[in-house]
This record gives C-alpha cells, structure tokens and sequence, in this order.
C-alpha cells in the first residue's frame, strides 16, 4: 500500500486503494488504521501522509535530548505545568522525604522535530533541587542541569507498559483517547543511591519505541 511513497507523500484515497488492490473500502480503512498505529502514516489535516521513522529511544541513564540528538532528530520541550506540591505518600517513599514535604513538579510535553512525541511529569526534591526554579530553563535538558551541580545519575528503575491517554493529555499529544501510548515510570538516584526523581512519561505509541542492549 506503501510502496514507491516516502516521508511525506500523500497516501491515496480509501476509494482509490480499494479499486487499485479489489478490496472492500472497509478493508482498507482497517488497514490504514493499522499503520496509523503502527506509526507508518500520520492524519494531517483531512488527509494521511507517509509517517517519518519511529524515534528509537535508548533505555539508560541519559536525557530524552541525548537520545534524540543521537538519533539525528532536533529534541525540545513545551511547559505546561511547573508548580510545587506536598508530598503524597508515593512521592514521600519513592523520593525518600517526609510526608507533605514540598517537592517540585515539572511538566513538560517532548518533541521530535517539533512533532509531539510524550508527556512527561518529573517530581523532585525541593529541599535538594530548589534552587533550580531560579536557574533552570525548561525547554533545555534537565539531566544536564542536575549534572551541572555536581549531582551524577547512579541507577534507574523503569517500568514500561501500554495505557491509553486521558481527554487532556490526548489534546497535549494532538493525539486521541484511542491512540495506544507508553506509559514510563521511573525511579533515578546518584552514585550514593539517594533519590533523583520520579518521572511519569507517557508517549505516542506511533512515534517512538525504545530499546536496550541484552548482553
């Protein structure tokens, strides 16, 4: 259905692949649903287009910008939400700080070439990175900025599994209810196993994939 189309071509009509291939339009319909999915074509505005390549994303201790930038694609960064919060009894025992203890919250939406990739939420601290909120840009990597002060990534936990998106985060992501994304939780603290942060990622299942090295 593809073949001879690259990045950005328009991918033919319902009407004309079913005349093209003797198939049922409804056939077509589900299979171009498929690649949608699979993240092989894109809506753009009331057409569909040849997708760009997944972002393969490295699983490790380094920043969405590094993976993106070794990949050849241009990372950046939306902020929607950065406020601080008392600490829930998750935050409290994942971040090792009492109950209620203010702790900083850090929402940003990822992109790729200015294409919406994720949604990630990253909780830290503010007793150890407080001073960040009078430092730190956003739109830049924060990885970078935690490095900067001395602080270096010792270890990560991570748990990956498939979630669909609430009405608000499918609107951040241009994306739908229906859309199946990713959903990270990680866990990341320094060479002396203190806590770093506890991040929330969700992200489009049609635009990125990770991966890691078994050895």
């Amino acid at each position: 259905m593809l073949a001879g189309l690259t990045e950005g071509d328009p991918v033919p009509a319902e009407r004309e692949l079913a005349l093209r291939f003797g198939v049922a339009r409804e056939t077509v319909r589900q299979a171009l649903h498929e690649l949608l999915v699979a993240g092989r074509v894109e809506r753009r505005g009331r057409g569909t287009v040849v997708a760009r390549p997944k972002l393969t994303q490295p699983l490790g201790l380094q920043s969405y910008t590094e993976g993106a930038m070794a990949m050849g694609r241009v990372p950046g960064r939306v902020l929607v939400t950065w406020d601080t919060v008392g600490a829930t009894a998750e935050l409290a025992a994942g971040l090792d700080v009492p109950a209620d203890a203010p702790v900083m919250h850090l929402e940003r939406v990822l992109l790729a070439d200015d294409q919406r990739i994720g949604l990630e939420s990253t909780y830290l601290s503010a007793a150890r990175f407080g001073a960040l909120e009078n430092s730190f840009d956003p739109t830049t990597s924060l990885y970078a900025a935690i490095r900067a002060r001395g602080v270096q990534f010792g270890s990560a936990t991570e748990r990956i599994e498939t979630a669909l998106a609430s009405p608000r985060e499918a609107e951040l992501l241009e994306s739908t209810t229906a859309m199946p994304m990713l959903l990270l939780n990680r866990r990341s603290v320094d060479t002396d196993g203190l806590p770093i942060e506890l991040v929330r990622a969700l992200y489009r299942g049609d635009r990125i994939a990770f991966e890691t090295l078994l050895a």
